[in-house]
């Protein structure tokens, strides 16, 4: 699904860091190798459909490459 966020993201958590990735073999094939860390945390996204909604999203995220595959896991409101 393609969004935007549109607001700081909140309440971000670390949910898993390195070995405790499922996926970090592909993202260190993918994006190279780094520091992973799995996060969450609550923005505002528009939909492609122009609605604006809170949701709960998920990424992945390693030092000095920012973040990568964005997704909803759920909308909030």
């Amino acid at each position: 699904m393609h969004f935007e966020i549109i607001s700081d993201i909140k309440g971000v958590e670390i949910i898993a860091i390195g070995n405790s990735i499922r996926e970090l073999p592909r993202l260190k094939k993918f994006y190279g190798e780094g520091r992973w860390r799995k996060l969450k945390g609550i923005a505002k996204v528009r939909l492609p459909n122009k609605t604006i909604h809170t949701a709960k999203i998920h990424w992945y995220e390693a030092s000095s490459m920012g973040k990568k595959e964005i997704k909803i896991k759920s909308l909030l409101d």
